[in-house]
């Protein structure tokens, strides 16, 4: 981050604009939506400009500052786009000790003018730091279309409960539990649906509730599955899940990116899981959740790929029902799925796998569960999670089988992410390209005939529009 993010007030401030266009424009309406004193210097204000001159806050100047005429002041903006013009106004400003932006001079800027969504009292500002302004837009415009105008009506309306929900709720987590279920519960959506008066009821209930004590906080557990890495996969409801909880319990497969979606002020505790190094054992850390969510948090159990795919995450639901523990289960897009459709391989086609199996290799045992006999078939698909230290040993298993060692093999390492490398081949060869390649982290085995859709539809090529569209910048092709 190279810029700090700050809302400055500048209510009955000094604030001087130079020039004459359109930038000069949108720098008065700014500072006069906040109220601000503007002295505008425009010898030939443009028609746009024009229209803003009658503003009571604002003072016009048909000629150039000077050193005076900044004196005092609390923001500059240049804008006239003439060197030598924002040149001496921002060394004025260095002189006089006030915060400068000259329009498309980042040397010359001491904050950024970032594009804003106004849902007053709620303000949204996004900023490229001055480096790609169109995309700030691009952002501005979608943020616009997707937040209610009503929002900044539901914070000035629970805006006049923060009186009594203090009193009401000395601590903080309570109180901020309570503010969240107001704002994203019944009563937020009745004000949101025009029924203020409901809302206002529902509020009083609830806080008479609290007072009362009829109401006592209850923690709860939230299985969330992250996907395979890549954050965009994330849900919508995962990602508003991520923001409301107390504390995460995450596994090693859980990037830095995703990770940094997480509330800030969220507690992080690290029960990750690699072959033959357990940090938690399964049974200490279903304990650990059980035991947060009793002390009244709201407990994410944050995991990698969909809980319920080989997550272990029936195992952990089956011990919070049996003690008593509220929860939900927030899918995730499976490692087989989404590592498939980066490295350009569909799970199924119709010309080349009807069916699709998704089996496990983790451990010896696991090995010794498989169905052998069902894992490689014409017209199937079979995806093998955490197999890549069993490789050996599975096309062994294969060739005693008597399997076709022609059959296409691909492994993807780390799928989804920046670092995603797919190495191909056959049952015969794929043990040492894998070695050849150094493939060491988690990684995903497809064998099938829709292995050979990867070169057919040129997925690896650089200017390939899948490429560019579904995958990741970066990748080693082998």
């Amino acid at each position: 981050m190279d810029t700090l993010p700050l809302f400055l007030r500048i209510n009955d401030k000094k604030v001087v604009v130079d020039g004459d266009d359109t930038v000069a424009a949108r720098r008065v309406e700014r500072a006069l939506s906040a109220g601000a004193r503007v002295a505008l210097f425009a010898p030939r204000p443009s028609a746009e400009l024009a229209m803003l001159l009658d503003a009571p806050q604002l003072t016009h100047h048909a000629r150039l500052p000077t050193r005076e005429d900044i004196r005092g002041a609390f923001v500059v903006w240049g804008a006239s786009e003439d060197d030598a013009r924002d040149a001496r106004l921002y060394q004025w400003t260095r002189d006089e000790g006030c915060l400068a932006n000259i329009a498309d001079r980042p040397e010359m800027c001491d904050f950024i003018t970032p594009s804003i969504v106004d849902r007053s009292p709620i303000l949204v500002a996004i900023s490229t730091g001055g480096v790609a302004p169109v995309i700030g837009r691009i952002l501005r415009a979608r943020i616009e279309s997707t937040l209610p105008a009503t929002f900044g009506r539901l914070a000035q309306f629970v805006g006049g409960f923060r009186d009594r929900i203090a009193a009401t709720f000395p601590g903080g987590r309570e109180r901020r539990h309570f503010w969240e279920n107001m704002i994203e519960g019944p009563a937020g959506d009745l004000f949101l649906a025009g029924d203020a008066a409901r809302a206002t009821a529902r509020i009083e209930r609830d806080l008479a509730d609290a007072a009362t004590g009829k109401s006592q906080p209850t923690g709860e557990v939230w299985l969330v599955g992250a996907g395979p890495g890549d954050p965009d996969l994330l849900t919508f409801r995962a990602l508003r899940l991520m923001q409301r909880a107390d504390v995460v319990l995450y596994d090693r497969l859980i990037g830095d990116d995703i990770l940094a979606l997480v509330r800030r002020d969220a507690t992080r505790i690290y029960v990750g899981k690699a072959p033959s190094n357990h940090t938690m054992s399964q049974e200490e850390i279903s304990a650990l959740m059980v035991r947060l969510a009793r002390d009244g948090n709201r407990v994410l159990r944050l995991k990698g790929g969909d809980p319920f795919i080989f997550g272990r995450g029936g195992e952990e639901i089956e011990i919070l029902a049996r003690e008593g523990i509220g929860f939900q289960v927030v899918p995730g897009i499976t490692a087989a799925a989404g590592c498939g459709a980066y490295a350009g391989i569909p799970l199924t086609h119709r010309d080349h796998a009807q069916s699709c199996v998704m089996v496990t290799a983790h451990g010896h045992h696991s090995l010794a569960k498989l169905d052998w006999q069902a894992l490689v078939r014409p017209g199937q698909t079979t995806a093998i999670y955490m197999g890549l230290s069993a490789l050996g040993d599975l096309i062994e298993r294969f060739d005693t089988l008597g399997v076709d060692m022609t059959t296409p093999v691909a492994v993807i390492e780390n799928g989804t992410r920046p670092e995603q490398q797919v190495v191909t081949g056959t049952l015969a060869d794929i043990h040492g390209r894998v070695t050849a390649a150094a493939i060491s982290g988690p990684s995903m085995i497809l064998i099938g005939s829709v292995v050979r859709l990867r070169d057919r539809l040129n997925w690896a090529a650089d200017n390939s529009v899948h490429e560019l569209s579904l995958a990741p910048s970066r990748r080693l092709e082998i």
